[in-house]
């Protein structure tokens, strides 16, 4: 029986993070590759995903790809699923990070804000999985991680378009995980808080509103995104095998409220 250190390891795995470039999904794609996966990192920018997965190269020894893919456009999709497929053998590991936030007030924003934050947010991770749930049927075993938020949970004044994708992304992870637990893929939910990454560097910049954030905190701070990595290999590993479905907070206590 192996020791319960090695339930973490994904040696042999292969993980496709999308929005893999920079904030969480840059520091889980990271984690895998440190816990023994090979990595393709995914994101509108091509240039930025290739150099970002020669660093994850060149610092772990292990396989990486970089490929440019609009998570809100199918046939990109398909195509990123099917370049992963071609230069890395198969994908074991899916996480859906890629996200983007439009924060005001309903009567500020436009139609276009919304549908810019569903389509990524939203209908983007539906299109990675039902793009990649074959071939994870085919080998019977697969992890999904959906990078949701703690606003998929609660919520606040001026985040509708993204507390609303988020809830929704929850709600999806729900819904397949019961539609693939009889084949070996575990759905997870990650959902972080407040961390000190690029999408909130608005909050960040702004001391009356980061001050706000600290108040509600009771960690009273924010996070350091390398404090997601550990979670993120955990839902990616054996070590979570008997657990789908299910939303892992990541918040500093902020939904505990």
């Amino acid at each position: 029986m192996s020791g319960v250190m090695d339930r973490f390891r994904i040696d042999g795995r292969v993980a496709l993070v999308t929005g893999g470039t920079k904030g969480l999904g840059r520091v889980i794609a990271q984690a895998l590759a440190e816990a023994g996966a090979d990595v393709a990192v995914t994101a509108r920018d091509g240039e930025a995903a290739c150099r970002v997965a020669s660093e994850i190269a060149r610092a772990t020894g292990h396989r990486t790809l970089g490929l440019s893919a609009d998570v809100a456009i199918a046939a990109q999709v398909e195509g990123m699923v099917a370049r992963t497929l071609d230069s890395l053998g198969q994908i074991d590991i899916l996480v859906n990070n890629a996200g983007i936030n439009i924060r005001g007030p309903i009567e500020k924003l436009a139609e276009s804000d919304w549908d810019a934050v569903i389509d990524t947010n939203l209908k983007g991770p539906w299109l990675c999985c039902r793009a990649v749930v074959p071939h994870m049927k085919a080998k019977k075993w697969g992890r999904v991680i959906n990078v949701s938020s703690m606003l998929g949970e609660i919520s606040m004044p001026g985040r509708t378009p993204y507390a609303s994708s988020k809830g929704g992304l929850t709600l999806m992870t729900k819904t397949l995980a019961l539609e693939w637990a009889r084949d070996g893929i575990n759905v997870n939910a990650l959902c972080p808080g407040p961390f000190a990454t690029e999408i909130n560097t608005p909050l960040l910049n702004d001391p009356a509103a980061r001050a706000q954030m600290e108040a509600n905190l009771p960690l009273a701070r924010w996070g350091d995104p390398v404090e997601l990595g550990p979670a993120a290999v955990f839902l990616a590993s054996e070590a979570s095998s008997f657990m789908t479905g299910a939303t892992l907070f990541i918040d500093g206590g902020y939904t505990a409220r």
